[in-house]
C-alpha cells in the first residue's frame, strides 16, 4: 500500500544516503576486490566483469556464478548461472517488499525502478533509517549509487590486479564479505525481540545448506526468520 505521508523525493535525502552508506561501502569495495580477482582467474575478461558487475549488481550472487563459470564459451553453464542467480536473489523479493511504506501514491514506477538498486547494505541502512522515524526512496537510492560505484571500481580493480594476487586469503580479504554483513546485523540490532528470528534464520539456513544443494539455503533462512518474526509479533500484538 502507497503511504502518502511518504518523504518527497528530495536532493538531501539522497546525499544524506549517500553519505550514510560510505563506511559500508568500504568494506563492499573491500571484498569486490576480492570477486575481482577470482573472476580473473575463473578467466572473465575486463568487459564481463564491467557488465556482471554493473547490470547484476549483487555480490553474493556473482560469488556463486564464479563457481560456475568456465572459460569456454561454448560450456559455458549458462541455464545453472541464470537458476543459482535467481535462487539466490529471491531474497531481494522481502527486501524490497519492505520499502512499500515509503511508496508515494503517483511514484510507484519510479520507486520500483529505484529497487534495483536496492542492496543489502543500503537495504539495511534504510530500515534503521525508517526505524527512527525516517527514511525514503531516495535515501535508498542515494546510499544504492554509492555502494555500486564502490563495487564497480573494486572489482574492476581486482581484475586488473588479479595476477598480482595469487591467493586473497593471505591478506584476510576473505573475511571482509562477512565483516559487513555482520556489522550491519549489529547495527539493527533492536532487543531481545530480535534474537528468535535470527536465531530461526541460522537454524534454517545451516539445516538447508547441509541438506539441499546449491544456495537454496539463503532464501530458506530469509523467509523462515521474516515469519518467525512475523508470528512473535502478531502474538505480542494479541498479548497487549
Amino acid at each position: 500500500m502507497q503511504n502518502p505521508a511518504a518523504p518527497a523525493w528530495t536532493p538531501d535525502h539522497f546525499f544524506a544516503g549517500a553519505r550514510a552508506c560510505i563506511p559500508v561501502a568500504i568494506s563492499v569495495a573491500a571484498y569486490g576486490v576480492v570477486w575481482g580477482v577470482l573472476a580473473k582467474q575463473a578467466g572473465l575478461s575486463l568487459l564481463e566483469v564491467v557488465l556482471m558487475s554493473g547490470l547484476v549488481f549483487a555480490g553474493s550472487a556473482q560469488f556463486v556464478a564464479l563457481d560456475l563459470w568456465t572459460a569456454t564459451p561454448s560450456t559455458l553453464p549458462i541455464g545453472p548461472i541464470i537458476l543459482a542467480t535467481l535462487i539466490v536473489n529471491l531474497r531481494y523479493l522481502l527486501l524490497t517488499a519492505t520499502m512499500r511504506p515509503l511508496v508515494r501514491p503517483g511514484t510507484e514506477q519510479r520507486s520500483a525502478a529505484a529497487m534495483w538498486l536496492l542492496s543489502d547494505e543500503n537495504w539495511a541502512m534504510t530500515v534503521g533509517e525508517m526505524a527512527k522515524g525516517r527514511g525514503s526512496i531516495a535515501f535508498l537510492v542515494g546510499g544504492g549509487v554509492t555502494v555500486w560505484c564502490a563495487w564497480m571500481v573494486a572489482t574492476v580493480f581486482g581484475r586488473l590486479i588479479g595476477s598480482a594476487i595469487d591467493d586473497p586469503t593471505k591478506y584476510g580479504l576473505d573475511f571482509a564479505f562477512t565483516a559487513t554483513f555482520l556489522a550491519l546485523l549489529l547495527g539493527m540490532w533492536k532487543g531481545k525481540a530480535d534474537l528468535l528470528p535470527w536465531l530461526v534464520a541460522a537454524l534454517v539456513a545451516i539445516i538447508s545448506a547441509r541438506l539441499i544443494p546449491g544456495s537454496w539455503y539463503i532464501p530458506a533462512g530469509g523467509i523462515a526468520g521474516s515469519l518467525a518474526g512475523a508470528i512473535a509479533e502478531r502474538r505480542r500484538g494479541y498479548a497487549h
